[in-house]
């Protein structure tokens, strides 16, 4: 019984593998943008420059001995305003936030960095207009609440879903003499996703668990690149072995 013949890269033609090249190229640099975004969203809410565990943990789970507002001006908010000014904001609310210092120093800084985008015409921002919306981040951070945790997990599930969808139907094309290794490549970042999604949730509940979103990243990075540069090798540079090649030409 002759085996099942799989169309690999070598027999495909060139405007096939040059299509299949650029979708890479493409997605190989959205994916690096948007590790990039992930880093700066969250890097910094411990008050060390680097991304950390801790950092994830006040991300989903919260700080206990922290605000809102002091956690944004540490993480995703550091570079909008100069440090000066940021530090400034931070020692009013740790000094108890009071209401005639807002009005003579803190409102100005408000106003002229942050009312562009946090004002009350933007309902998926906190308002920071007036001293009342400024207050509302002042209380403890206690992480993304439950609905955005809900409303950012299913468009990252079908996003990272349709990515390495693609990926890996490219990479189906790719002669590999184990079978199961290349199987598991595929496999490998379609868990990791799972697992990343469900560790948001669960690193609320318990923090040490934030190790998850790290791990389940750097797999799924791997199995990206992998996927990628064994693609676009055997696209343009690899030559089959010799005996793949008789057994191709047996079975086609």
């Amino acid at each position: 019984m002759s085996k099942r013949f799989l169309i690999l890269f070598s027999h495909l033609p060139t405007v096939q593998k040059v299509i299949f090249t650029c979708a890479l190229g493409v997605l190989g640099l959205g994916y690096g943008f948007a590790s990039l975004y992930v880093f700066e969203s969250h890097a910094g809410r411990d008050g060390k420059p680097m991304l950390t565990v801790q950092d994830l943990v006040i991300a989903y789970s919260g700080n206990k001995t922290g605000t809102v507002l002091e956690s944004s001006l540490k993480g995703p908010m550091s570079n909008m305003l100069p440090a000066t000014e940021n530090l400034a904001i931070i020692d009013w609310v740790r000094r108890g936030a009071d209401q005639q210092e807002y009005a003579s120093k803190l409102a100005p800084i408000f106003e002229k960095r942050c009312v562009a985008c946090h004002n009350n015409r933007n309902p998926h921002l906190p308002s920071l207009e007036d001293y009342e919306g400024v207050m509302h981040t002042a209380e403890q951070d206690t992480g993304m609440d439950t609905f955005t945790l809900v409303r950012v997990s299913h468009i990252h599930l079908f996003g990272l879903t349709f990515i390495f969808f693609i990926v890996s139907m490219i990479f189906s094309h790719a002669y590999m003499r184990r079978e199961w290794l290349k199987i598991v490549i595929v496999i490998i970042p379609f868990v990791a996703i799972a697992l990343d999604i469900s560790s948001w949730f669960i690193t609320k509940l318990y923090e040490p668990y934030a190790w998850m979103v790290i791990i389940s990243g750097l797999f799924m990075g791997v199995s990206f690149a992998l996927q990628a540069l064994i693609s676009l090798y055997q696209m343009w540079f690899y030559t089959l072995p010799d005996d793949v090649v008789t057994e191709s030409v047996t079975n086609a």
